[in-house]
């Protein structure tokens, strides 16, 4: 495997450098194991293959993991669950959310920003979120804490972020998941003269291009999705800077029962960004598909070149990784 590495930050301990490579090499596992199933429309196929490459690779590195943030919980796909035991046994004690494939549908039809995403944590640093609907709302950073609220309007947030970006509304462009459920916050938006950007999946993204919307275009994230997704978007602004509110939507009596047994007991309590991710995280992401912030998984024969993204709270490093990998072949299938 050969790498080239850019770095913006310095090294620490704890979550050392060695663990947050070999964690760029879980999520490059999982990333390469759902390309090879782009565009064949089995969307459960692909996650299966995310889901074993990924905990393959997460047995081989040198943890005593717990997942916190599993998934496939909603739609029966196969998981890494909640409360499963991963790594070699030994080396640090930490907590993990997982997204093997984010954006199974769009991998399945090989649209853009499908991810393979993971997020690590010192023990007890990210919020056990049950796997169901969260609210959420998101920007990045350069704000004052609090510019926007998910308990404003959407006219009021907007309004408030235009004031604070210097510019009218109507320069201001909103992310949000294209679902029957948000016609009335589309229309919400649109009505203040604001932008929307409709994606079909892939809300982890969405979060994270409001850090960068001179390259994006995305200013504020807002909609409903996974919750779990919430936490690993929470992760990755703990790294790079942001804000992110959430607050747990469950859809009947069975959502309410998990979410208390998992620890939460209001369940109308609106979580911030340091309730989510609290202490030193360190986040990876690797590119299935080409999208605004990785190119997907190029495989040519037995080789697979793939671009990742991996980040560190405690040093501010922000780290793009492109590999070509070996031997690829009929094991990622």
């Amino acid at each position: 495997m050969s790498r080239a590495e850019q770095s913006n930050g310095t090294h620490g301990p704890g979550l050392d450098r060695i663990l947050v490579l070999e964690l760029a090499r879980v999520t490059e596992a999982a990333a390469i194991a759902a390309a090879h199933l782009r565009g064949r429309g089995n969307e459960k196929a692909a996650d299966k293959a995310a889901v074993d490459a990924m905990r393959r690779e997460l047995g081989r590195v040198e943890i005593r993991g717990t997942v916190v943030i599993g998934e496939g919980e909603m739609d029966e796909a196969p998981m890494l669950y909640i409360g499963e035991k991963v790594g070699t046994g030994e080396g640090p004690e930490v907590d993990i959310a997982v997204d093997p494939l984010e954006g199974t549908t769009i991998c399945a039809k090989s649209m853009p920003n499908a991810l393979a995403v993971l997020a690590i944590s010192e023990k007890g640093g990210l919020l056990h979120a049950p796997d169901m609907y969260m609210n959420k709302i998101a920007v990045g950073p350069g704000y004052p804490e609090g510019v926007v609220d998910l308990d404003a309007s959407p006219a009021e947030n907007l309004a408030a972020l235009a004031k604070a970006k210097g510019v009218p509304i109507s320069e201001i462009m909103a992310c949000i998941l294209d679902r029957p459920r948000h016609a009335e916050l589309i229309r919400a938006v649109r009505e203040t003269g604001a932008g929307v950007s409709l994606i079909p999946d892939g809300d982890i993204a969405g979060v994270i291009w409001t850090t960068d919307p001179k390259e994006t275009g995305i200013d504020i994230y807002m909609g409903s999705g996974g919750a779990p997704e919430g936490v690993l978007a929470a992760a990755a602004l703990r790294c790079i800077g942001g804000q992110i509110q959430g607050r747990l939507m469950p859809m009947k009596d069975e959502e309410r029962q998990r979410a208390e047994k998992m620890g939460i007991s209001d369940i109308n309590r609106k979580f911030k960004l340091e309730d989510m991710a609290s202490a030193d995280v360190v986040f990876s992401a690797t590119g299935v598909t080409d999208g605004s912030l990785l190119k997907g998984v190029r495989i040519s024969g037995d080789f697979a070149e793939t671009e990742t993204v991996v980040m560190r709270s405690k040093t501010g490093t922000v780290r793009r990784i492109r590999s070509t990998v070996r031997n690829v072949g009929s094991r990622f299938i």
